[in-house]
């Protein structure tokens, strides 16, 4: 009886033995990609700035030598887009990017000497800068720094005639400056395309002299403004990267 048993038992095994065999694996899908911060990205940036000017005036209007001076202290909304492209490597980030921005900073200011009014006001900047943080996960801390551009109009407006024997006189000077600016900033990666952050900025666009007037100032004189122009910036920003998507997984048809 035991041993019909046994043989019973062994052919059920033997029979079911292929259907265990036919039966596909479980499905595990691949672990999800790593996220990196490599790619090509734009995006824009709003935010505020204000600026230090210290102006310098200095003349010889026969029979009069002056020199005077003053701080002009410029302030305003500045806002633009950008576009660069970050490498990974571990846990080191590096890049590139450049920057355009439309701006209001302005402030007029009066010499105490002449009695002009100054009037300074940055109408567009832009910057080309590498960059280099560390990041941890999709927290982004980084420094920066490159060349700035900017865009400057001084109004002078003679309201006592003092320098031009014509009050009431007005003139612009406007002129492009180069110089430097340098920061750092912190960003958020919220999806593998999308992230946000802030960034704060010192740039300095050196000194120059504007020499406005020089129509009307008699001969043998002499009338100039000097200028050095340096700036604060913090601005909010949203990128988007680019992502290249990698394939997707493709599951097995049995």
């Amino acid at each position: 009886m035991r041993r019909q048993y046994l043989l019973a038992s062994a052919a059920a095994i033997a029979l079911a033995a292929p259907a265990f065999a036919a039966e596909p694996p479980p499905y595990v899908p691949p672990p999800a990609p790593i996220f990196t911060w490599t790619g090509l990205y734009i995006g824009g940036q709003i935010g505020g700035a204000w600026g230090r000017d210290p102006t310098v005036v200095s003349g010889f209007v026969p029979p009069i030598l002056f020199f005077s001076g003053f701080n002009n202290n410029p302030s305003g909304v500045i806002g633009g887009a950008h576009i660069g492209y970050n490498l990974q490597i571990n846990q080191w980030v590096a890049g590139i990017e450049g920057t355009v921005d439309g701006t209001s900073l302005s402030r007029t200011s009066i010499d105490p000497f002449t009695a002009m009014a100054v009037r300074t006001r940055e109408q567009v900047q832009g910057s080309v800068r590498g960059r280099l943080g560390i990041a941890f996960d999709r927290v982004l801390i980084y420094g920066t720094g490159g060349a700035a551009f900017t865009g400057i109009d001084n109004d002078y407006f003679d309201t006592t005639g003092f320098v031009t024997g014509f009050p009431g006189t007005l003139e612009r000077v406007s002129r492009t400056r180069s110089g430097w600016t340098a920061g750092g900033g912190l960003e958020y990666a919220l999806t593998d395309a999308w992230s946000i952050g802030a960034e704060y900025r010192y740039s300095d666009f050196g000194h120059y002299v504007d020499y406005p007037f020089a129509f009307f100032v008699p001969l043998g004189g002499l009338f100039a403004v000097q200028h050095h122009l340096t700036e604060h910036q913090v601005q909010f920003r949203f990128s988007y990267k680019f992502v290249t998507s990698p394939f997707a997984p493709v599951a097995a048809k049995y």
